[in-house]
């Protein structure tokens, strides 16, 4: 993600590899076989947190991920296969069973369980969102049909990817605050609520942008934020720009309140107003 953007059109770019930094491998964190997740998960006292995923390889289950399920949400082709035996163990503030921390039975190497807090107040709760452990990601690429293959991914790129997948919600969440300052007074803490992966859904821009030639959107979250006591549905479309940065940023991100009310309608009016203002000063 090394730019990302509210603005209502997000620059395209259709690299088709990832360029890590130094000693850093493969990041299925985009449209491609490994595929990746995204995922907020609140397991006892530690909640989860988790926006980006993939979702073109689709396979069956193993029996292990059917026993313990994973952490990440499944959004796109991958959803269909989430089978829970109990509703009430599904949390619905991101749609997902308890977190897994089992390694897999064919697992080629171990991975850490340690998980992040992140910087993304939750809802309702004193501790912020907590972001899943590499072992939770293994867990949950498994469930969403990704299938490990001996030259395609290693403990080195393990790491990489949950950097990356961080780095995704952090930058995420700033362009989320960046819409709610316009509502500082009314509520100076806004927190996030809950979300969940669409990647099946288009969002009607990412739909006009297809229309136009432009690149397809690799992944599409909607936030819900709890802007103290009202829930505001934010849209983010997730674009690839290519390399990926110092700071583990390769998405551009495309965040807006959705068109679900007149205050989203207005503050999306006066967004493009001021861009058009202060893209005059500059010529």
């Amino acid at each position: 993600m090394g730019a990302s953007s509210s603005s209502p059109v997000v620059s395209p770019t259709s690299p088709t590899t990832v360029n890590l930094p130094t000693e850093q491998t493969g990041c299925p964190n985009k449209n491609k076989a490994a595929g990746d997740a995204t995922c907020p998960k609140a397991a006892a006292a530690a909640p989860t947190e988790c926006p980006c995923e993939n979702k073109e390889n689709v396979g069956p289950e193993s029996t292990a991920s059917q026993q313990f399920p994973s952490e990440c949400p499944m959004s796109g082709a991958g959803a269909a296969t989430l089978q829970v035996q109990k509703s009430d163990d599904i949390d619905p503030s991101n749609m997902m069973p308890p977190p897994n921390q089992r390694p897999a039975p064919d697992q080629p190497f171990p991975l850490p369980t340690e998980r992040q807090a992140s910087t993304i107040p939750r809802a309702g709760r004193p501790e912020n969102w907590v972001y899943p452990s590499e072992q939770m990601f293994w867990n949950a690429m498994l469930r969403k049909g990704w299938r490990w293959q001996e030259e395609e991914i290693n403990q080195a790129d393990m790491h990489n990817i949950i950097k990356i997948h961080n780095a995704n919600n952090e930058q995420a969440w700033q362009e989320v605050l960046k819409w709610e300052a316009m509502h500082f007074r009314d509520c100076p803490k806004p927190q996030l609520k809950s979300f969940g992966g669409k990647y099946t859904d288009l969002s009607p821009r990412a739909k006009i942008r297809m229309w136009m030639g432009y690149e397809r959107p690799f992944d599409r979250h909607d936030w819900i934020v709890d802007r103290c006591g009202r829930d505001v549905r934010y849209v983010i479309d997730y674009y690839d720009s290519g390399a990926v940065d110092s700071e583990f940023k390769f998405a551009l991100l495309d965040v807006r309140p959705a068109l679900d009310s007149h205050t989203a309608l207005w503050d999306r009016m006066k967004a493009t107003y001021r861009r058009w203002v202060f893209s005059r000063g500059d010529e």
